[in-house]
């Protein structure tokens, strides 16, 4: 099964992205390096709670 998540940025904490995580096999945050809008880079974003 499949469940929403939102990602945010680790400089700004801005919300930028939604993606989909397998739980499954979750057991911790999931993140990667997104483009931020409002930083103007690439930044690595977090899964929020």
């Amino acid at each position: 099964m499949r469940k929403k998540v939102i990602l945010a940025c680790s400089k700004c904490n801005s919300r930028n992205y939604v993606t989909m995580k397998k739980m499954s096999d979750a057991t911790e945050r999931f993140e990667t390096n997104k483009f931020c809008k409002i930083c103007n880079m690439h930044t690595p974003h977090r899964e929020t709670k």
